[in-house]
């Protein structure tokens, strides 16, 4: 039988707050919250990018809504799908928070993504439009779509014209369109309402004390869950102010620390191995708060952080069909290697009792997979509990501690590889005959991919780099496999099944 641990939520309350008065859905929705905070102080700093430099609440909220007037005047409406794959940029936030607002559904796309990759997407999400900051990646964008759709740039340079109503939505609307890997290999679309991103929004600001005196660097890419729907919205939502920077690294994240006083960085374990080796990790010490997410932060990281700047990185845990969902506490103590408690408003089981797969309900749970009723109704059971795929256990506390996954996904600096996709990429070179692909553990990106390849004419194998360099050339940087290696034949059981905890060990 397993035991619900929902109530342990009321732990990241901050004191005062009556849990019985809590309402996670009262704003209505994200966008709707954001034109509230600029009616009210148009001129507080909201963002600052290189180049443009700080733009305010009202700023942002004008910009957002001509490139509104702009994309209806092109033909598009509430509903409407619209790709958004661009490096982070003040430009590619206006473009984003316009299509929020006038109802359209957002498909973030990373920019890695190979031509194979993108067109997936496209062919199943039927976007009207895309906006993308690389002319090749808009053209595959369009050949997949037969012609039939609208690219432009992340300044959305089109004819003005008049907006449409704004901040329309309502929490069961569909806000993002998320593609993430399956089962079955190829990557399905979660559809996340504006309700869930919300919800979880709400929880983050209460359990993380945030608030509009905080400022956030954010370095990490908004086609990602965790630097939109964590860092942006949470920022936007919570009145505060960020810091965007265009990709990581370590003195550039410091720096912008510095200069802008800021209070908070959020990254993935691959960027805090990175700030605990530079001789400026100290300068961490100046944050009210530091948080890791996407994948396990391994306890020797969060070791040498707390000897060299006094910093207890605080550990979550999130999925894209739920934003997030547990979290160490900001107040009390963060547990190294496990990811804390519910946070406010979520229901979380396991399966077996204290140990088991890791079971979720709540107002961030997405509600199903797009246009694949086969595939949402596998990811919940009878009672409406959403199966995450993850193994957990609890500790004499309660902590939760992520102890693997019941499915195959590899998570390499914070991203999803699935590795059915990367074995059928190897398939499609002459000369391998079968490939299995793992994961294999790294301090500095949690996991990378590892290749186990069985040649077709084992007295001549491929050539390792030009293997390597075919897989390159079709598949995102973080999906290629950094480890390959040649085997006479793959592990298997009676049924013929690839016997992968043999190949990891």
């Amino acid at each position: 039988m397993s035991v619900t641990r929902s109530s342990n939520w009321q732990a990241h309350l901050p004191p005062g707050v009556d849990p019985a008065e809590l309402d996670l859905l009262a704003a209505g929705s994200l966008p709707a919250a954001w034109r509230r905070q600029a009616s009210e102080d148009p001129g507080r700093p909201a963002l600052w990018a290189a180049g443009p430099g700080w733009r305010s609440r009202g700023d942002l909220d004008a910009a957002s809504g001509r490139v509104a007037g702009r994309l209806r005047r092109a033909g598009l409406a509430a509903g409407d799908r619209v790709l958004v794959s661009a490096a982070t940029s003040m430009e590619l936030v206006v473009a984003y928070l316009g299509a929020l607002r006038m109802g359209l559904v957002v498909v973030p796309v990373n920019t890695a993504y190979r031509e194979r990759e993108v067109a997936h997407i496209v062919g199943d999400a039927r976007p009207r439009a895309a906006v993308v900051d690389d002319p090749e990646r808009g053209e595959w964008a369009r050949k997949a779509a037969g012609g039939d759709l609208l690219v432009a740039g992340p300044e959305v340079d089109l004819p003005d014209g008049d907006p449409p109503p704004l901040d329309r939505g309502g929490p069961a609307d569909p806000a993002l369109l998320c593609y993430t890997s399956g089962t079955t290999g190829a990557p399905k679309g979660a559809v996340l309402a504006h309700g869930n991103l919300l919800a979880s929004a709400e929880a983050l600001l209460l359990a993380w004390r945030w608030t509009a005196e905080d400022r956030l660097v954010l370095a990490l890419p908004l086609f990602h869950i965790h630097g939109l729907g964590v860092g942006l919205h949470g920022t936007l939502l919570a009145g505060a102010s960020a810091v965007l920077l265009p990709r990581f690294d370590v003195d550039a994240a410091l720096d912008a620390a510095r200069d802008h006083q800021a209070t908070l960085f959020f990254g993935v374990p691959t960027m805090y191995a990175r700030l605990a080796d530079s001789p400026r990790a100290g300068e961490l010490g100046r944050l009210r708060l530091c948080v890791s997410g996407s994948a396990p932060l391994p306890p020797t990281v969060f070791q040498r952080l707390a000897e060299r700047a006094g910093q207890r990185v605080l550990e979550r845990y999130g999925m894209t069909e739920t934003v997030m969902n547990v979290s160490n506490p900001y107040d009390g103590e963060r547990r190294s290697g496990t990811v804390g408690l519910p946070l406010p408003g979520v229901e979380l089981r396991l399966a077996g009792g204290d140990q088991g797969e890791v079971l979720l309900r709540g107002p961030n749970v997405f509600g199903g997979y797009w246009g694949n009723p086969e595939a949402t109704a596998a990811a919940f059971d009878p009672d409406g509990w959403f199966r995450t795929g993850d193994l957990g256990s609890f500790d004499e506390r309660g902590y939760l501690r992520i102890e693997g996954r019941t499915k195959e996904l590899i998570i390499t600096g914070g991203y999803n590889v699935h590795p059915r996709e990367v074995e059928e990429l190897l398939l499609e070179h002459p000369g391998v005959a079968e490939a299995a692909v793992v994961g294999a553990p790294s301090e500095e990106w949690g996991e990378q991919v590892a290749a186990f390849v069985v040649p077709a004419d084992p007295a001549a194998p491929p050539d390792r780099d030009e293997l390597l360099a075919f897989a390159a050339e079709r598949l995102a940087g973080f999906k290629r496999p950094r480890i390959l290696r040649y085997v006479e034949a793959l592990p298997r059981n009676a049924l013929g099944k690839v016997l992968k905890h043999e190949l990891r060990g």
